[in-house]
């Protein structure tokens, strides 16, 4: 079993700057790699921020020229601030490390505590972190009408380049629960140096959704966003998610068999053959 203590860096009122969190990370890492600290997990709320993972494109940042920070995590662009639960696990893992069986065990761990709340969730092949699943049977047309505008169209079907941030809100990622859509209620993204993991998921408690609006969350522009409490039909607070999401991460990773990434040998060639 592999040791793992949480510190809560801060929440509401007390919410933690980005760069201070970033800093933070940066020195528990250090300490970790030099066994000088067990596996950590740091939990905190920030102030509004946009970050942007080293894939992200130009077009998907805010069009507004709103303030990003640059970041050395996988993954694209997203936004952080108050209602949602931020969790940096700084974990060292055997070598030659397997990334994707980390952010797995996050996965795991997230759908769990999404459903002791009584939401079901999801992967979604090829997309890192949590879905709520949409209605996949479901034809457009078949969709109800919203705000009186109807969606028997969707632009996004047949145009790659279609920006929902530039057609009002009835496109907007923070509306596709109500389009039925695919959508996140869990972000991830991760990094590992050292062998030691940074960096983590950030659990859609009970923001203003609309804040994804001005980017394309993730680089994703055929999905959305969303939260426990627009699942759920009610507040939920960062305060009763807080103990369950401990509790959850603490199973996962207390409890995962940690093993080294499988490298598999390419089969030797026979030589070949002389011929007469």
């Amino acid at each position: 079993m592999n040791e793992l203590r949480f510190v809560r860096l801060g929440f509401g009122a007390d919410s933690v700057d980005y760069q201070e969190a970033w800093d933070e990370q940066r020195r528990v890492h250090a300490a970790r790699f030099a066994d000088e600290v067990p596996d950590t997990c740091l939990l905190l709320e920030h102030p509004p921020v946009y970050t942007a993972g080293r894939r992200t494109a130009p077009e998907e940042r805010p069009l507004d020229g709103t303030p990003v920070v640059d970041v050395d995590r996988g993954g694209k662009i997203t936004w952080h601030g108050p209602g949602q639960l931020v969790g940096y696990p700084i974990q060292k893992l055997p070598r030659p490390v397997d990334v994707v069986a980390h952010l797995r065990r996050l996965e795991d761990a997230m759908i769990a505590v999404c459903a002791e709340f009584g939401v079901e969730t999801s992967r979604v092949e090829g997309r890192a972190g949590v879905w709520v699943l949409g209605d996949a049977k479901e034809t457009v047309e078949q969709r109800p009408k919203l705000g009186g505008l109807s969606l028997d169209f969707d632009p996004r079907v047949n145009d790659s380049e279609f920006d929902p941030r530039l057609n009002g809100p009835e496109y907007a990622p923070s509306n596709a629960g109500q389009r039925r859509e695919d959508r996140k209620i869990c972000a991830m993204g991760i990094r590992v140096a050292k062998g030691v993991t940074m960096h983590g998921f950030a659990l859609n408690v009970n923001p203003d959704t609309s804040n994804f609006d001005k980017i394309i969350p993730c680089g994703i522009r055929d999905a959305g966003v969303t939260s426990l409490s627009y699942e759920l039909g009610r507040e939920v607070t960062i305060d009763e998610v807080l103990p369950v999401v401990e509790r959850h991460l603490r199973d996962v990773l207390e409890n995962a068999a940690l093993a080294p990434r499988v490298i598999e040998q390419a089969p030797e060639k026979e030589p070949d053959k002389a011929t007469a």
